[in-house]
């Protein structure tokens, strides 16, 4: 099923799955360390949206504004190749991989849910929302686990979808659109306009479970679940993350903010230049977690330490997403225009660049707790 002829070898650059280990680096990273990261041959015509890993096997799927969706595949010989590729009526802005890795789902500009099918290449629209659709996840819902695929739109709805009709199986109206949206177990969190926060229980999906704002000041650019479902990370436009707890006493515990992806002014040495926060991806091994935006610069923390782990400086092209593959040894990114200043700023020469770095496990791992 290849659409492209083209491959970039690897080599061992990413090994068997084992984590890349080295002497203990320092927390500040240099372009030179990055020298060696991996350009994905044919990328996207125009901005990259969304991409994400498959859970069992390296494949990643990339959403993008050219209305097409791109499935690549870094091989067991050390090559990125093209695998497949099918398009929607406009600008894709989500994608994701079916826990079993046999399917993916995509939505976007044309208010449209699609439906591909990796074994037999073919896609289907199986949804369908009256405004555009930000995102789309694969969840496991009620107490017997029934898979289906959720969508999240700017007409204010969450719906759900069996992937055999074309009517959604629930509808949820929400305060707001959803900027948003993310799923882990049985938590799912969707980020709207002006600040709201709807967390549903999924074993209870057709109501939400709690209703709250952001406890950052200004919009909500990207929302994150952790690994087990107890809880999220929130990214902002004006370069805080927040960390919440679903539990309210372990939140009152473990609950906190920060600022990232923060520069010094170069034109005044008293200003900080505060960038929006555009991806937040966990480790699935060691569950820290990774921030990356509009400064062009990406970042690995330990939220229970509380600690940076690695931060690296600006490519000088934003960061609209990032991802983790299954085993955490690979960290893809994307230099690509995010949309933050409007289409003005949308240049024809501004790249469009997927890179795959191989992760070394000092920057990644979790450190000693501070006293």
């Amino acid at each position: 099923m290849s659409f492209y002829s083209a491959s970039n070898s690897l080599g061992s650059t990413f090994g068997s799955g084992a984590h890349t280990s080295a002497a203990p680096t320092q927390t500040q990273g240099t372009e030179q360390d990055l020298a060696n990261d991996i350009t994905v041959p044919n990328p996207p015509e125009d901005s990259v949206s969304d991409f994400s890993f498959s859970p069992v096997a390296d494949f990643l799927t990339v959403a993008s504004w050219d209305k097409k969706v791109r499935i690549y595949e870094v091989t067991a010989t050390g090559a990125v190749e093209g695998r497949a590729m099918y398009e929607h009526e406009g600008p894709v802005l989500s994608t994701r991989w079916s826990l079993d890795g046999t399917k993916v789902v995509s939505g976007g500009a044309d208010k449209a849910v699609r439906l591909y099918d990796v074994q037999s290449g073919q896609q289907q629209q199986i949804g369908a929302h009256d405004g555009v659709v930000r995102s789309v996840r694969f969840v496991e819902v009620g107490p017997q686990n029934t898979p289906v695929v959720v969508s999240g739109s700017w007409d204010k709805t969450l719906r759900y979808w069996d992937m055999r009709t074309p009517n959604p199986v629930c509808t949820i109206n929400l305060p707001e659109r959803v900027y948003a949206m993310d799923s882990s177990m049985k938590l799912l969190v969707a980020g709207c306009a002006d600040r709201h926060l709807s967390i549903i229980d999924l074993n209870q999906p057709d109501k939400v479970f709690k209703q709250i704002m952001s406890p950052l000041k200004y919009q909500t650019r990207t929302v994150t679940c952790f690994l087990k479902g107890d809880g999220y990370a929130l990214g902002s436009i004006e370069g805080r993350c927040a960390i919440q707890y679903v539990d309210e006493q372990e939140h009152k515990k473990n609950g906190f903010s920060f600022k990232c992806q923060r520069h010094p002014n170069t034109t005044n040495s008293t200003q900080t230049m505060a960038y929006s926060v555009n991806a937040i991806n966990f480790h699935p091994v060691y569950g820290t977690f990774s921030t990356a935006g509009s400064d062009g610069s990406f970042c690995f923390w330990d939220k229970d330490a509380r600690q940076r782990l690695k931060s690296y400086p600006s490519l000088r092209s934003s960061i609209p997403v990032t991802a983790f593959n299954r085993s955490g040894t690979i960290f893809a990114y994307a230099l690509s225009y995010d949309w933050s200043k409007g289409h003005e700023f949308n240049r024809p020469d501004y790249p469009n660049v997927i890179r795959l770095h191989a992760v070394k496990e000092e920057e990644i791992k979790q450190r000693q707790k501070r006293k």
